[in-house]
């Protein structure tokens, strides 16, 4: 791939077209996705690998996170460079579309409305049915207010591993190392479990996910509130957000996730509601920390309100990368 296409405006520019693709066609069944075949070569290995001792599966797991996400790094770039190669036109039509790929925020909001249009009618098998697709709590006996909290955790904690963080990595360096993301993000989701099967094979996978999420999680959080101020422009009802960043602060580290907590402990003190709590996994009960103070019952108008507060972050999100990005520009041309 050409210098010129990797340089920091390029990658801002390509980022911005990528957001753009993603907002209007969002991730087509027709199209193979490079999620589904990063998901199928981690499958392919857990079954080789996790086996043995306590220290052999944390080892080869080790191995296996090691291999995903050098592995996706690596065919992407030299993808693209061929791709390039060929043509530079047909390397920055390859590029787009893997960074559009690793975006979901048309997913997002799409998943979001599908759980919100029953609830207003009423209809909770319905309602129940469109978050089951999202979620992998069980769902046939949660009422109007435990469906809401499902998606609104969901679009919240999906902000960051679904948007921010590969928006900050696809600036960082281009559509390979975006992808290396969703490597990592891919390998959490499947294997980076603390139960028998995966506890010690997913632990390398589980704390690289820690760490790549880290900053992205905190500055979302950052961004949510700042969309939350800029909400009380467009509405007449403001959201809470005097006080919020300090009890997120505080109740942020209650989840067990070192970074979910951050953009679900920001949604739920602007909203004036409360997450967490019990979630029910195949029978198997689940208690998590609460998040926010319940200052309103929850109900359908708040996912439209998070979808809201999804879009108005992933914004203010990109224009702090940019904003970094130029300073970075400036003073590179300056030394």
């Amino acid at each position: 791939m050409s210098l010129d296409l990797l340089s920091l405006p390029a990658l801002a520019g390509w980022g911005a077209l990528a957001i753009v693709i993603d907002l209007i066609v969002g991730d087509p069944r027709a199209l193979p996705h490079p999620v589904v075949i990063i998901g199928k070569a981690i499958s392919a290995l857990e079954h080789r690998w996790n086996k043995g001792s306590p220290q052999r599966r944390r080892l080869l797991g080790g191995c296996l996170t090691l291999v995903v996400v050098l592995g996706t790094l690596s065919v992407a770039w030299l993808g693209l460079a061929l791709l390039s190669w060929v043509h530079p036109w047909l390397g920055l039509a390859a590029e787009l579309w893997l960074l559009a790929t690793t975006l979901a925020i048309k997913g997002l909001a799409d998943a979001g409305r599908a759980i919100a249009a029953p609830l207003r009618q009423g209809d909770l098998p319905g309602a129940r049915q469109a978050l089951s697709r999202v979620v992998g709590r069980d769902t046939q006996a949660l009422d109007e207010a435990e469906i809401t909290r499902g998606a609104v955790e969901t679009v919240a904690e999906n902000t960051v591993d679904g948007i921010t963080s590969p928006l900050l990595f696809a600036l960082l360096g281009g559509a390979p190392l975006a992808l290396a993301y969703k490597a990592i993000n891919t390998l959490d989701s499947m294997v980076g479990y603390r139960n028998e099967r995966y506890g010690d094979f997913g632990y390398a996978s589980a704390r690289l996910d820690d760490l790549a999420n880290w900053l992205p999680a905190r500055l979302t959080a950052l961004c949510l509130w700042l969309a939350g101020v800029l909400y009380g422009v467009f509405h007449r009802s403001p959201l809470r957000w005097r006080g919020a960043l300090a009890a997120t602060w505080r109740e942020a580290p209650r989840h067990p996730s070192p970074n979910a907590g951050w953009p679900e402990a920001m949604v739920a003190n602007l909203l004036g509601v409360q997450l967490g709590g019990t979630n029910v996994y195949q029978g198997q009960v689940s208690h998590r920390a609460t998040l926010g103070t319940a200052h309103d019952l929850l109900k359908a108008s708040h996912i439209t309100t998070t979808i809201w507060l999804m879009h108005g972050a992933w914004l203010l999100f990109f224009l702090l990368l940019l904003f970094l990005q130029l300073c970075l520009v400036m003073a590179t041309g300056a030394g």
